[in-house]
């Protein structure tokens, strides 16, 4: 018997699991139609309503009453149903007893879990990322055993706008943004810089430790230092393929100056994601000499959202 139905509903994917009563995933599957790429329909909210179908429809027609629960950017602006931000600090069950219900029709609702702002001069917002944090918590004994000696953990969320979150005794303290992946996919794309580059057939990681060195020795000179993915192909210390690599060294570098400046040299880190980008992550902070331990965690976000249901009494 399913237990809960699991939606991980982002901009461009929808990942659907089916949790059994002990919390463990049975069944999953991952569809094309996140919130900017639903299927075609005659109007939006159809189209909602046929991702949806399209997810879990069979799971919810053996198992009619089972609840269903989402996160990411389906409670955005642009998703089905706007859902809350709960100021930081919070914790899971402050997110559960903030859940927004969506009617999909008469005999049908899930539930879209809020997300975590940050108010200050520059407001930090985040959707979907507090779900995997606290589902890497509950999975993960490390960090557990960190959270309660009440030292702070520092986790990571690789991506197109890469968040850093800072968690003590399980509540979402601080959290911060950096655009790197995105700023990588416009400069390589649709700037001057991408017009000579060659994509490598493997990672040029003597490129990528060289971008990390230059952002490196000079901290906070991001917008000084970009030209030289150019400049250093026209005096010939850089290939084409090189190029690539060591953009992505240079954005890094930049994050990681900024990301790690004053933590205690006793906090954890923590990365969530992909394993290439996590497992890049990784060795940029070994090139920056960061001194912290660095682990990679699964992606937790069904584990996240069984955790909130939990606490909301979705399921016992």
């Amino acid at each position: 018997m399913t237990a809960l139905i699991a939606l991980d509903w982002g901009t461009s994917a929808l990942r659907a699991y089916r949790l059994a009563a002990n919390g463990t995933v049975t069944a999953r599957r991952e569809l094309p139609h996140g919130i900017m790429k639903l299927p075609d329909a005659p109007n939006r909210l159809m189209s909602f309503r046929l991702a949806f179908d399209l997810a879990c429809a069979d799971w919810l027609a053996a198992d009619p009453a089972c609840p269903v629960i989402a996160s990411g950017m389906i409670g955005s602006a642009q998703g089905w149903q706007p859902a809350p931000y709960l100021p930081a600090p919070c914790d899971a069950r402050q997110l559960a007893e903030q859940l927004t219900r969506v009617d999909v029709d008469d005999q049908r609702c899930f539930y879209i879990i809020p997300g975590v702002q940050q108010t200050n001069l520059l407001p930090e917002v985040m959707r979907g990322e507090e779900t995997q944090v606290f589902g890497a918590i509950a999975g993960d004994e490390r960090l557990r055993d960190v959270q309660a000696s009440g030292r702070e953990s520092l986790i990571a969320l690789p991506g197109t706008h890469s968040k850093w979150v800072s968690v003590t005794q399980e509540k979402i303290d601080r959290l911060r943004t950096f655009m790197s992946g995105e700023l990588y996919d416009v400069l390589r794309h649709h700037s001057i810089l991408g017009l000579t580059m060659q994509p490598p057939e493997t990672p040029d990681w003597q490129a990528f430790a060289e971008g990390i060195r230059v952002a490196r020795q000079q901290p906070g000179n991001l917008l000084g230092s970009l030209f030289s993915v150019r400049t250093r192909l026209l005096c010939q210390q850089l290939s084409p393929q090189q190029q690539p690599d060591y953009l992505s060294g240079l954005l890094l570098g930049n994050e990681l100056a900024i990301a790690l400046d004053g933590i205690s040299a006793d906090t954890d880190i923590t990365l969530i994601g992909s394993q290439p980008l996590c497992q890049r992550y990784q060795r940029a902070m070994a090139i920056f000499e960061c001194r912290n331990p660095v682990y990679i965690a699964p992606g937790a976000a069904e584990q996240g959202m069984w955790q909130v249901a939990r606490y909301a009494s979705l399921v016992a």
